[in-house]
């Protein structure tokens, strides 16, 4: 039984971690196993008081690990991204050593901290759990960062040699893992508006990274008159508002060809979210007609056809303005990753113990946890190569995350810790 729960951003807890394979996202190991379903919540659950509840383990203790663990965590970020899952997970695993109950699990249960999932380092994401996965090429060893100090390199700083060979050698055996879930704060707005503090995941979507180089004719912003200009900031310009235009409303420029059908253009109108997010001119003078441009480019949606539609479509068009406006374009696929869906047997083990567990805390029957989808990546992507995977979001103020205003409440931190306690105990 293998559960994922969790992904941290300390680089340094990467492979000592993995190494170690005991860590902090939870993956349920095959054995022989029986799962008996979640005790129903009558009122003597209630009556027996909140100490049941375990909070001084799942709410208090896990926040203030959240707010220790947060001091050596991404510079200018929040103190929740990740570390969250990390934290409950394991508080969840202390309740029931607490209790007697841990060893009663019918599946072994690992917790792992995935580092870099984001890139943000060596701009290749998901290098912790594509290790896992057995997804991760040896090539990676050698990307660098923007100091030129590789992966390898900086593995080795921290008294970790990695070879090609040891680095295959970290895949997981699929037939060794039962499942995975991983935990994580929502970074977005949806169960804050619904007044709810946990969702389940239906599915992660897709993601294409593009590159876009805009080349025209650099010249003095003085001289050159405006109808013999090649200028590729104004091209770049048209370029961003395109994009808007198209992922606003696909349907208008997308055809029914067989590709995109009523079902593709229904999803892509629901789950594409389109982004330009770096922006950079040369020479990058105010008085100067820039010679290049470049963007970057980021398209998300559920459905990959879809998406890969889109992205035909949007590089048809660029090369066309491009050919009207007289400059060059050069568009480069930077990352892709395919839409993954939750497996619907974990959802649904999920979707139980959440409401169980607000059921414990609250005293009340609460409505049908939401289901929803994740917009951003998460290693369950990559994780999802090695086994079946479920998601379990939490609410986060405002739906603000990379930022430290990134904010869970410490009930919200109780509920997540108590649902993931809930969950374990099906697999008792």
């Amino acid at each position: 039984m293998a559960i994922s729960v969790v992904k941290s951003h300390i680089w340094s807890s990467y492979l000592s971690f993995l190494l170690h394979i005991f860590a902090a996202s939870l993956l349920l190991l095959t054995t022989c196993a029986s799962a008996q379903a979640f005790s129903e919540v009558g009122s003597e659950d209630v009556d027996s008081g909140r100490n049941n509840l375990y909070s001084e383990i799942l709410r208090d203790e896990a926040v203030a690990r959240l707010n220790e663990l947060g001091k050596d965590t991404v510079v200018d970020a929040g103190i929740f991204d990740g570390s969250l899952g990390i934290i409950s997970a394991l508080s969840a695993l202390k309740v029931l050593k607490t209790t007697g109950m841990l060893g009663k699990l019918k599946r072994p249960v690992e917790v792992i901290a995935f580092s870099d999932e984001e890139g943000v380092r060596f701009q290749s994401t998901f290098l912790g759990s594509a290790a896992i996965a057995g997804i991760l090429p040896v090539s990676a060893l050698q990307i660098s960062d923007k100091g030129g100090v590789t992966v390898q390199e900086s593995l080795k700083e921290h008294s970790i040699e990695i070879t090609e060979e040891s680095l295959l050698q970290l895949k997981y055996d699929p037939k060794s893992v039962w499942g995975y879930v991983e935990v994580h704060i929502e970074q977005g707005p949806l169960l804050e508006w619904v007044g709810f503090p946990l969702g389940v995941v239906k599915g992660i979507a897709g993601q294409t990274r593009l590159k876009v180089l805009v080349k025209g004719s650099q010249g003095h912003a003085g001289t050159v008159p405006m109808a013999l200009r090649k200028d590729p900031m104004a091209a770049a310009a048209e370029l961003i508002i395109l994009l808007e235009r198209l992922c606003k409303n696909p349907k208008d420029f997308l055809s029914y060809d067989g590709q995109c059908n009523d079902s593709t253009i229904e999803s892509l109108s629901s789950s594409l979210v389109c982004t330009v997010g770096e922006i950079s001119t040369w020479p990058s003078a105010s008085n100067v007609i820039p010679g290049q441009v470049t963007f970057t480019v980021d398209i998300r949606a559920m459905n990959d056809m879809g998406r890969e539609a889109v992205i035909y479509e949007l590089s048809k068009q660029i090369y066309q303005i491009c050919d009207r406006r007289s400059v060059s374009c050069i568009i480069e696929r930077k990352h892709d990753a395919n839409a993954v869906v939750c497996d619907s047997e974990l959802s649904s083990q999920l979707k139980f113990a959440a409401n169980a567990a607000l059921k414990r805390m609250t005293g009340e029957i609460q409505d049908e946890v939401p289901t929803l989808m994740s917009g951003a990546g998460h290693d369950a992507m990559a994780i999802s190569r090695l086994t079946k995977v479920g998601m379990l979001f939490v609410r986060c103020r405002g739906g603000i995350s990379h930022s430290p205003a990134e904010h869970v409440l410490d009930d919200d931190v109780w509920a997540a810790g108590l649902a993931i306690l809930a969950f374990l105990e099906t697999h008792l």
